[in-house]
């Protein structure tokens, strides 16, 4: 704590984010949206499927999907 006035002089600001802001981790809002809307419901019916959709969406990430954060 003793630093943090220091570093205010050097123009170094640090913010505190709570432990879990799943809202501010792009990999959350990542893995989100290919749970919710990029994998249909049916490739949740076995585990097979899920991987097979999963490694398609991961594949094509960039191009067929995106996101812009």
């Amino acid at each position: 704590m003793a630093k943090f006035e220091e570093w205010k002089e050097k123009g170094v600001l640090i913010f505190f984010l709570s432990a879990c802001s799943p809202e501010l981790n792009l990999i959350e809002i990542l893995w989100r949206r290919i749970k919710y809307q990029w994998i249909p419901f049916d490739a949740y019916g076995c585990f097979e499927n899920l991987k097979e959709r999963l490694g398609y969406v991961l594949a094509n990430f960039g191009g067929k999907y995106d996101i812009i954060f």
